[in-house]
């Protein structure tokens, strides 16, 4: 590949070869455009841009455009960025692995050479999504959840251990290794490839697309990438740029420092607060500035996971100093912490800017000094909460929800006084006891006593867990040493709370035992549970069941606390209705609690073994404490001898058998793994853009619906239409896993779209006491039935009808989830009407061939005063269409009186409209290799 600018310059490497680079420099230079002063993040898209012009899938015209990018007025110009590499997690991977082995069985049946599907880049999928917590509060609960994550998953994992030995380039974390970001920031992530060239070798930036939306954790280490659907990923694995729009850049300049007492958790919550009323969904966000250049690269890591949360594309950091010294610290070689520096202080790119020397499109500044100790809930990440007010928060809230008729309206306490008492004694018969605090089994022996003690704001799940925080020594440090002053007082948690900790790499496992604190987080029940995002995405495991029926049966309001990402409406547990996120210590000290009706700053936590009353000033630590163990605990080596030899430290994966050859050996009873319908009567033809006519509305829903509420990931409920079909094929309920766990079998995942037990479809009437009923249903028409949403859409199918589902704003909130975009597509929806889309899901909705319109200003379908019986058109579709023009909505009221709107098509870019042509991304990448392969 040659670019037509004439920009390859050599630079030391470090290397004793010659190395060279496409500079940046040399393009301004040359008088392309005014490049020093780009946003560094768009600098970096442009090398990518500028390296792989080809005149074909990249053209001069797209260098040119992105080095001429407007700040204050970017051009809606479409940029194809080719990325260095591909990382996945296996509740994203599993599917993307099926469609491409869907892809292979494909091009078999045209007589073609399935070896035409192969990914291009290097891919590397983490399993680190299906570990639940089954076990907790005991030693063995570590050994237990993998036992029983391995029984669970053993069909997925002889899948994927297909993949590996199948596909050249697709290699495989195994279990019991760490969360997918944080094993790419301490392990995968090189910061800079390279790649042999006639001439020496080619340097360029290491760059990536991932399959979670929290893939933007590696933004801190000054690495340009973000989260795509998994049929985006699949497309960029074969060879297809990851296109999209020139953003915004919105620069953040950070000024002064954090307080004693504020984390870097703390700030995480404020910046995402503010950025999400900020309104950068969509956009860079780039930060900058002498305060952002005092954070440690971890606290960076933090702040840039939760991009998501803000809704921005990326929250990206520069490159400077402090990203070298994370890379040697984390045990990257000499070698490769020079070619890192060296790479970026030849490209102008090395070191963090300062306020004037960029222009952004918009300009904020935090000031880091004002940051407070925060949580956030109870269902939305940007709902900050400052510490003192979170008793009276909750409280206003639940007294709302009462008013409202919703839930907490029963009884606020539940039983006798708690009779198993702090520290860990038991009143009735003697339980078995682990680390002096009592079991599951012992709680249930309570609870039949009429022994334990539930209320409205009660804390029954504590989890310090998720990528976010895990990868922050200082918070999880910070943890510990609060776990430590706790229990020299003698505080214990009470049983009834679900405690667990789950590490993001085996790397804090060793700094807490290196650094004597994990004895006490032990005794405080926080015994680890596994390395894998497990409360975090819904696998927080089952409660004891008295506690599950005592919530359900008196309507209370009880609390999770967790150090994660994400809080959405029953993704932490079903039952569970007030999620607040927070800093591991925080975890610990609500944990100890009990309840989140209290206010830490003036309230005790509880009193210690002499009756004297502990707060929390009394056991937090100070930042010397935390600095001091940390320089004690982390050692490169550390890093080094944990993430070498994977397979050799896994002897369970090891004992996992699997296929092998080219295709895929379909198995028609497998419950987890099935060929999708993506590619049934595939042909070489692309299809023609038409109108929709005749379509119904599955489904009407409100603002913030998400894709946890679209496709769900936690559990399987008995008598939703997935749970009927595993009933049916034989599994019992206890064995159903999750939807997570079951994304590679597309008969559960379209059952279970639109399935989330707390969604709520308008169409259906409200309660006699004016609440919302809540569930995955919807009514047919023009009969009038209530029924699942599932069944009714197979019944619309039979009678060939289309359908449409209306919402309000920020719809597709939340994870990267190509199965909210899959399942619509396989329920026959053709078209989905919202206010506005979150950026990943409008890309996936077009990726699977379903058509994203938007509602003009002001307009809804409240204004519109849809209720779900009319009969919908859209037309102005046509092979013609270009990126967001105006369509027409014409609406058929069940009286027979019509009318007109008109909605912007929000298909935006060219090549989206192929996309759509072809019904899909992967039919028109299919096509392209299949054509190019003869």
């Amino acid at each position: 590949m040659t670019s037509p600018f004439n920009t390859l310059r050599s630079f030391d490497s470090g290397s004793k070869s010659a190395s060279f680079l496409h500079s940046l420099p040399a393009l301004e230079e040359a008088g392309v455009g005014p490049i020093s002063k780009l946003p560094v993040s768009i600098r970096i898209v442009l090398e990518s841009v500028l390296r792989n012009c080809d005149g074909k899938k990249v053209q001069a015209r797209d260098v040119e455009t992105l080095a001429n990018w407007k700040a204050k007025a970017p051009a809606q110009e479409e940029i194809p960025f080719v990325v260095a590499r591909i990382v996945l997690q296996d509740f994203t991977g599993v599917p993307l692995l099926v469609d491409l082995a869907a892809m292979r069985t494909a091009v078999k049946g045209l007589g073609g050479n399935p070896a035409i599907i192969e990914p291009l880049v290097p891919v590397d999928l983490v399993v680190d999504h299906s570990v639940q917590v089954d076990f907790y509060g005991s030693a063995q609960a570590l050994q237990l959840n993998l036992d029983m994550e391995f029984k669970r998953n053993r069909e997925r994992y002889q899948f994927l251990k297909w993949g590996q030995q199948a596909f050249q380039t697709f290699g495989v974390v195994p279990p019991g290794i760490g969360i997918v970001h944080q094993v790419n920031l301490e392990y995968l992530a090189k910061g800079v490839l390279s790649a042999p060239d006639a001439n020496g070798t080619i340097y360029y930036p290491d760059t990536l697309v991932g399959t979670d939306s929290h893939t933007t954790m590696i933004n801190g280490l000054g690495i340009v990438g973000w989260g795509v659907g998994g049929i985006e990923a699949e497309a960029g694995m074969l060879g297809q740029p990851v296109y999209f729009l020139t953003p915004e850049v919105v620069g953040v300049n950070l000024t002064n420092k954090l307080r004693e007492g504020v984390t870097a958790t703390d700030l995480a919550l404020h910046v995402t607060q503010l950025l999400r009323a900020a309104k950068v969904v969509g956009k860079f966000v780039e930060f900058y500035g002498e305060g952002a250049a005092t954070l440690p690269l971890t606290d960076r890591a933090t702040i840039a996971n939760m991009a998501p949360e803000y809704g921005a594309t990326m929250g990206f950091f520069p490159v400077d100093a402090e990203s070298v010294n994370y890379l040697a610290a984390t045990g990257r070689t000499p070698e490769q912490c020079r070619a890192f520096e060296n790479y970026f202080k030849a490209q102008n790119l090395f070191g963090m800017p300062k306020k004037g020397d960029i222009e952004y499109s918009v300009d904020i500044d935090i000031d880091l000094s004002a940051v407070q100790p925060s949580v956030a809930g109870p269902k939305r990440p940007q709902d900050r909460i400052n510490v003192p007010d979170l008793k009276n928060t909750f409280n206003s809230l639940l007294t709302k929800s009462v008013a409202d008729g919703g839930y907490g309206k029963a009884a606020t306490d539940l039983g006798r006084s708690a009779a198993v008492k702090r520290n860990g004694a038991q009143s009735a018969d003697e339980a078995e006891m682990v680390n002096d605090r009592p079991t599951p089994d012992a709680i249930t022996a309570a609870h039949a006593k009429g022994d334990l003690h539930l209320r409205n704001g009660s804390v029954l799940i504590a989890a310090i867990t998720s990528c976010t925080n895990t990868s922050n020594p200082s918070v999880m440090i910070g943890a510990g040493l609060l776990a430590k002053k706790a229990a020299s007082r003698g505080l214990r948690v009470d049983p009834a709370v679900k405690t667990s900790l789950a590490p993001g790499s085996r790397v804090v496992k060793d700094y807490l035992e290196t650094t004597g604190l994990q004895p006490y987080l032990d005794q405080l029940g926080f015994q680890i549970v596994g390395y894998g995002c497990t409360t975090c995405i819904g696998n927080s495991g089952p409660l004891a069941p008295e506690i599950e029926s005592a919530i359900v049966e008196n309507d209370l309001v009880t609390a999770a606390v967790l150090s994660g990402n994400r809080n959405f409406e029953a993704r932490i547990h079903q039952n569970i209705r007030a999620n607040f996120l927070m800093s591991p210590p925080l975890v610990v000290a609500y944990a100890l609690a009990g309840r989140v009706d209290i206010d830490l700053t003036n309230d005790p936590i509880a009193k210690d073994k002499d009756g004297v009353d502990v707060y929390l000033k009394d056991i937090w630590p100070s930042l010397e404490e935390i600095r001091n163990e940390m320089q004690a605990a982390l050692k490169p080596e550390i890093f080094q001898k944990l993430y070498t030899g994977f397979a050799d430290q896994n002897p369970k994966w090891n004992e996992v058998p699997s296929s092998v050859g080219q295709i895929y050996e379909w198995d028609a009873k497998s419950t987890y793994i099935q060929e999708p319908p993506f590619f049934e009567n595939f042909g070489m033809s692309a299809g023609t853009i038409s109108d929709i006519t005749g379509a119904r509305p599955m489904g009407i829903f409100g603002d913030s619906v998400t894709t946890d509420h679209i496709s769900p990931a936690g559990a399987i409920k008995a008598s939703s239409p997935a749970g009927k079909y595993l009933v049916e094929n034989g599994i019992e309920a206890v064995d159903f896993n999750s939807y997570g766990s079951r994304r590679g079998n597309d008969r559960v995942m379209t059952r279970g779209t639109f399935a989330n037990v707390r969604i709520k479809n308008l169409m259906i009437p409200a309660k006699a006491d004016g609440t919302r009923v809540e569930g995955g249903l919807t009514i047919h028409q023009p009969t009038g039935e209530q029924m699942s949403i599932y069944d009714a859409c197979m019944k619309y199918q039979a009678a060939g009808t289309p359908l449409i589902v209306f919402a309000g704003q920020e719809y597709g909130t939340g994870s990267s989830r190509d199965w909210a975009a899959k399942g619509t597509r396989l329920l026959g929806v053709k078209a989905v009407v919202a206010e506005s889309f979150e950026r990943i899901h409008r890309s996936n909705l077009v990726g699977m061939g379903v058509l994203p319109l938007q509602f003009l200003e002001g307009v809804s379908a409240k204004t519109l005063n849809l209720d779900g019986t009319e009969i919908y058109d859209i037309t102005g579709l046509s092979d013609s269409i270009q990126p967001r023009q105006d369509v027409t909505l014409h609406i058929t009221r069940k009286d027979g009186t019509k009318e007109s709107q008109q909605v912007k098509l929000r298909i935006d870019t060219p090549i989206e409209v192929d996309y759509y042509r072809h019904g899909g991304i992967l039919p028109f990448v299919l096509r392209q290799l299949i054509a190019e392969a003869k």
